[in-house]
């Protein structure tokens, strides 16, 4: 199935597991859990469905939901009798009351000869500020389900409530091993639309790697064919992926919605996002901010050089969600209107300009997996730098600790554009930048969209290098070869 394109490696941790809760079967204690949190949309619960599927293991699996009168214990009551797991029919003879009761009732009937699976999935619809379902979990697996040869499968997509479901101080710390899900890489959107490496980071910045969107793609578009297609549809995941999310995560806080909004225009410091954001103050700027980072849609940084900043930059982590909010949210009444035409038009002017900012992190990601190659270093931090009036702006900063760093190992600049490669002139500019960091002469690197031209730059790489980064292979040797 194409959502799989790119998730072996997660398909093997899963049975790996899997694989340790069979060896462990006449032990005392031969239950594992895995607590597994990504995204919304990225895949978490059709990863784990065709886990289920390929292992053919007795097994349940419930997802918890809210609202429209649900009642959770009695959804999973339901999922459990009709599971395939033996004797499920005892739940149909004698229905339990609360939580604690019906997990007893389920390790009950776990089988001892055999693993089975038990999925967990939305596990923060079942959470309460007072921990009372973490407790009623917490004992029942303590006393009742680790001792079955069962693999428990918590699966959330509100980061911060699953982080803070194994953390220190928490009824469940250190009963589950973390998993978290990202999107598809670069590699895995090649491989799922077909298209060269340079076209593939395009895609895989619209689409921000969500198997929902990318499965869309089609054999042989380019970036404005598939959004030509995907816009003309209001029902498009492109169009209301975005809604979706952010009404789930965000659903009281209109402040937070705010602050993303101005982030998401391009504004990246504290000072234009409180302007971009209404004026709003200091204080709630914070506020908001926090919550942004602590979920993890939003990253603060700061630019990593020899000496202390306090210039933070703040950016949409996913590269998704940061196209919705520049180029279609705020213009969602023209795709009601169906006028997606006005949409794309605004696109293709913003496009260069937006793409090149928002491949940065991709690349540098890159460089980390790919390191040490073409005779640079691999590091413990790579980010980048700039200063107040961004007069001094460098793409890539490669050091042995951030944001100061005692010692910088490399500098690199990117240039992402279709018909202009890296050439002396740029070469010129980086290294006047380097003096503004550091006085030592460390190693300059190019990455570019169209190739490099200069014959003076340490290290360069092109699309195709750097889709190697994600490639099952693995990177290449340090020579770079």
């Amino acid at each position: 199935m194409v959502d799989f394109i790119g998730r072996q490696h997660e398909l093997d941790t899963l049975s790996t597991a899997l694989t340790g809760v069979r060896a462990e079967m006449g032990t005392a204690r031969p239950g594992r859990c895995l607590v597994l949190r990504g995204r919304r949309r990225i895949g978490k619960s059709a990863l784990v469905e065709e886990f289920v599927d390929r292992n053919r293991v007795p097994n349940v699996y419930y997802t918890s939901e809210i609202g429209f009168g649900a009642d959770p214990l009695a959804s999973f009551v339901d999922e459990v009798r009709s599971s395939s797991l033996p004797d499920a029919d005892v739940f149909a003879e004698a229905l339990p009351g609360n939580w604690t009761a019906a997990l007893r009732q389920l390790a009950g009937i776990l089988p001892t000869d055999q693993p089975s699976v038990v999925v967990l999935d939305e596990v923060p619809y079942l959470m309460d500020p007072d921990g009372a379902f973490e407790s009623v979990l917490q004992r029942a697996w303590d006393r009742e389900l680790c001792r079955k040869p069962v693999l428990l499968i918590l699966i959330g997509s509100d980061l911060a409530m699953m982080q803070a479901l194994t953390s220190y101080g928490r009824p469940f710390h250190q009963r589950g091993t973390e998993m978290r899900l990202g999107p598809l890489n670069p590699a895995d959107v090649a491989a799922m639309t077909g298209l060269e490496p340079a076209a593939a980071f395009d895609a895989a910045l619209v689409t921000g790697g969500l198997p929902v969107i990318a499965a869309r793609w089609r054999a042989g578009d380019d970036v404005e064919a598939f959004l030509s297609r995907e816009l003309a549809d209001p029902v498009s995941p492109l169009v209301v992926s975005a809604q979706l999310s952010l009404a789930a995560e965000f659903p009281d806080h209109t402040q937070a919605r705010q602050v993303l909004a101005a982030i998401g225009s391009g504004e990246r410091s504290f000072t234009n996002i409180a302007r971009a954001a209404g004026g709003i103050s200091h204080s709630t700027l914070t506020r908001a901010a926090q919550l942004l980072t602590t979920k993890g849609v939003v990253a603060a940084e700061l630019p990593i050089s020899l000496t202390p900043s306090k210039e933070r930059r703040y950016r949409i982590t996913d590269p998704y969600l940061r196209f919705w909010l520049t180029f279609l949210g705020p213009h969602l009444t023209e795709l009601d209107r169906r006028r997606p035409d006005l949409t794309l038009e605004r696109i293709r002017r913003g496009w260069t300009s937006w793409r090149g900012r928002a491949v940065e992190p991709l690349v540098r990601e890159a460089l980390a997996r790919l390191l040490p190659a073409q005779g640079i270093p691999a590091v413990p931090a790579i980010g980048g730098y700039w200063t107040r009036s961004n007069d001094v702006e460098i793409d890539i900063v490669g050091a042995d600790r951030e944001p100061v760093a005692h010692e910088i190992a490399f500098l690199g600049s990117i240039k992402w554009l279709e018909n202009s490669p890296f050439d002396t002139h740029d070469l010129t500019a980086l290294q006047y930048h380097r003096h503004r960091v550091t006085d030592e002469p460390i190693p300059l690197v190019a990455v570019a969209r169209s190739g490099v031209t200069t014959q003076h730059i340490e290290a360069a790489f092109t699309p195709a290098d750097l889709i190697q980064a994600w490639q099952p292979s693995g990177p290449p040797d340090s020579s770079g070869r």
